[in-house]
């Protein structure tokens, strides 16, 4: 890919070159065309050239990363962006521009390699699917335009939206108009529910042309069935990427986090459809445990920090089990907060008996007394 890298600072641009070189093993095959700390020098020397990749910074003098950015586009619409800033607040404004990622300086091999690896799997995707369609069920049903860029369906009535979703779950499986109708229109006559049905299932087809969706509603044996083709599905990619991914350890931990990243939401959260209880449970079991193999392995390697921000996100996420406060409670007992650890003891109490009428698991009330045991004979 042919890549720039823009910093107004000499030594930045010397780092970022030299880590660019090191990630050369990641897929990405990149090929530095200039690396420049003058904004509009960059801009002349992209004029005449392809260019694929930029990583910018954000604060320079002459134009900001922000304004660079859009400048790129209009001369290469399909370049991708990462943004290098000292200042995380800059984070939600790079996105906004549809920035690749962001980095924090000081850039960390580390770090950059999570962003390699998800620009290597767009490049894959982008030479494989070029021109497709995909289709999304985390946190809600939408789709990604051929720029994979996150778009909603405009759909007319509130029903045929969870119509699709019912069937693209029991997709290749046909489902019985009645069960349909009962689920869907419950309390209208049969006249009016097939009516309904029907109008559903047209609009879902006019959906499923215009965006050039490879799939096709089939009538047969009474029933509807979502026929699947070669159609990319969020959630299947999530699942493939974990389940094929090795072990967590310290080596592959980037492409453990680069994977966690792909989960952007519950399965159809933002609906919350009764039927899809089941299936939004199991997956969100998956992610507790990839999350805490992450978080502790995390621990492991001294990356505090970044554990428990994991552990902060499990409890967010699953707030009535213990997962979440237990990891949390080991990682301040090593850096010696007692007073969180207590408070975090305390409120997993507490949590747990309003919810289940239960007091925690032995195993954690087990380590939680003998670190007070320790704690009180240490002080």
């Amino acid at each position: 890919m042919k890549t720039i890298i823009v910093d107004d600072e000499h030594l930045a641009l010397l780092k970022m070159e030299k880590l660019l070189h090191s990630r050369e093993e990641l897929g990405v095959d990149v090929e530095l065309i200039g690396a420049f700390q003058n904004p509009k020098t960059a801009l002349e020397a992209v004029r005449q050239t392809e260019l694929d990749l930029a990583f910018l910074d954000i604060e320079m003098p002459e134009m900001s990363g922000f304004v660079l950015a859009e400048r790129l586009m209009e001369l290469h619409p399909s370049v991708q962006i990462v943004f290098v800033t000292a200042y995380q607040e800059f984070a939600v404004k790079a996105f906004e521009i549809n920035a690749m990622d962001y980095l924090l300086k000081p850039v960390h091999s580390a770090r950059l390699a999570v962003t390699m690896n998800r620009l290597s799997k767009y490049v894959r995707t982008d030479l494989n699917d070029a021109g497709t369609t995909s289709l999304c069920c985390l946190r809600s049903l939408h789709y990604r335009d051929r720029r994979q860029q996150a778009q909603s369906f405009p759909w007319k009535t509130l029903k045929a939206p969870e119509l699709f979703a019912y069937l693209l779950y029991y997709r290749d499986k046909t489902v019985s108009k009645q069960t349909l109708m009962d689920l869907l229109w419950p309390d209208n006559d049969i006249k009016k529910a097939t009516t309904q049905l029907h109008t559903a299932v047209y609009q879902i087809r006019k959906m499923i042309k215009t965006y050039e969706l490879d799939m096709n509603i089939k009538y047969q044996d009474e029933g509807y069935r979502l026929e699947w083709g070669n159609v990319i599905l969020d959630v299947d990619v999530w699942e493939t990427r974990l389940r094929e991914a090795p072990a967590v350890t310290p080596e592959t931990l980037a492409e453990h986090l680069d994977i966690m990243e792909l989960y952007t939401g519950d399965y159809l959260e933002e609906h919350r459809y009764a039927w899809a209880g089941p299936e939004q449970e199991r997956i969100r079991l998956i992610w507790l445990d990839h999350a805490k193999q992450i978080a502790e392995c995390q621990f492991g390697i001294g990356q505090y920090a970044e554990a428990i921000g994991i552990y902060q996100r499990i409890i967010e996420k699953l707030p009535y089990i213990e997962d979440g406060y237990a990891g949390l409670m080991r990682v301040y007992a090593v850096l010696r907060h007692p007073v969180e650890v207590r408070r975090l003891f305390r409120l997993v109490e507490d949590m747990l008996y309003a919810e289940y009428v239960t007091p925690p698991s032995k195993e954690l009330a087990e380590w939680y007394w003998e670190w007070e045991r320790t704690h009180s004979f240490a002080t």
